[in-house]
């Protein structure tokens, strides 16, 4: 349980899972998949030692940083 759990934690308080107002066929379902995709991108990062919502802050004010966790989480999934 305690790694189920901790996944769910870092969706939830880094990513507002549970906020989420999305119940329109399957969408609930699209956003949780690009959420996994994102949050393991984030967590293949490591140049910085930073927590999840960290990262994701960094990312948002900062392109450069956004665009290499992106091709950096490319490169891990071949």
């Amino acid at each position: 349980w305690g790694i189920e759990s901790k996944l769910h934690w870092v969706l939830d308080t880094a990513m507002k899972e549970d906020a989420c107002q999305i119940y329109r066929e399957n969408g609930a379902e699209n956003l949780a998949r690009l959420r996994h995709i994102a949050r393991n991108i984030i967590k293949a990062d490591k140049s910085r030692k930073a927590s999840v919502r960290r990262k994701q802050r960094m990312a948002a004010m900062k392109p450069s940083y956004l665009e290499a966790i992106f091709f950096n989480g490319l490169e891990h999934c071949d």
